[in-house]
């Protein structure tokens, strides 16, 4: 326990400094594919950490969360490398468990929802968001349309849903003030327009992906 804690804190400062420096360099360029590269690692390194620290901590929310996180910078990663849109076996899996960890966040906002803790509200907007954000990727990976502009508009998608994971996790170290939920969504609550409105201008673009 004594040696995952620092290794968690590392990698999230690494994870967010290099998210930031992907967003800085121009897309599709060695120093942006580095960035990214080193953001997939760091979120690695994030998740191996986190899984079985809440495990000894016996924290189910943090173990659900953790696999989210992550799985959001694996298939940006995925989406980024992969130019066939066919699915691997790893990619199939790697999606069952994001909508696996959707639906155990929605039953553990059940349980958190009796017990009057008001973390529910983050449990049922991130299972909400795990559950479509899966299901959707699901579909892309059953139709093999995961090519061209749609490729790169799922790279985009899950990348920066990544980066709102750690952005989210910075903030919720101590929390400036209560209600704590609100400082869980509210990454999500100002980021996610500005990503439906890049994916829109990809999707608008005349660039040949």
């Amino acid at each position: 326990m004594q040696i995952l804690l620092p290794i968690h804190i590392i990698s999230g400062v690494i994870a967010l400094a290099s998210a930031a420096s992907a967003l800085s360099f121009k897309k599709g360029k060695n120093r942006h594919i580095l960035s990214g590269k080193i953001f997939f690692w760091a979120m690695l390194g994030i998740f191996i950490t986190a899984i079985p620290m809440s495990i000894i901590n016996e924290n189910i929310f943090l173990f659900f969360v953790a696999i989210f996180s992550f799985y959001l910078a694996f298939s940006g990663m995925r989406f980024g490398r992969n130019r066939t849109g066919i699915a691997t076996p790893l990619d199939w899996i790697a999606v069952g468990l994001m909508v696996f960890s959707g639906v155990g966040m929605w039953l553990l906002a059940v349980d958190y929802f009796v017990n009057d803790n008001s973390q529910y509200i983050v449990l049922l907007v991130f299972g909400f968001l795990a559950i479509g954000l899966g299901y959707n990727n699901f579909r892309t990976y059953r139709n093999k349309t995961a090519t061209g502009k749609e490729r790169i508009e799922k790279h985009l998608t899950n990348m920066m849903g990544g980066t709102i994971a750690v952005i989210t996790a910075v903030l919720v170290v101590n929390p400036p003030s209560d209600p704590e939920w609100v400082w869980w969504v509210l990454p999500t609550a100002l980021i996610v327009p500005a990503i439906f409105w890049w994916v829109r201008k990809v999707g608008n673009s005349q660039s040949d992906y």
